[in-house]
């Protein structure tokens, strides 16, 4: 399982989980809400530090590659382009 589909369930789990046991417990929705996603930020940065960081390095190595990713109609969009020009040139010469 990827990294930031684990992160990010953990995430929603740190809000979701503080936000239902305030909820049952009777406290205002807002008050609620904003308690847990201020629980959720706080308990995320001291618990999900290694996930956090991992992400972060898979983003800056996307990022910064010495080549780019090949995809698989890259050579089909070359082509398509080397035969607009070749037509163009043609054109121009006739």
């Amino acid at each position: 399982m990827p990294v930031w589909i684990w992160y990010t369930a953990l995430r929603i789990l740190l809000f979701a989980v503080p936000l239902a046991v305030l909820l049952i417990a009777g406290v205002n929705p807002w008050v609620s809400a904003a308690v847990a996603a201020l629980f959720g930020l706080s308990a995320s940065l001291v618990f999900l530090r290694r996930p956090r960081e991992s992400i972060a390095n898979d983003l800056y190595a996307a990022r910064h590659r010495e080549t780019p990713a090949p995809r698989a109609d890259d050579d089909e969009e070359d082509a398509a382009v080397d035969a607009n020009g070749r037509e163009r040139r043609d054109d121009a010469e006739a």
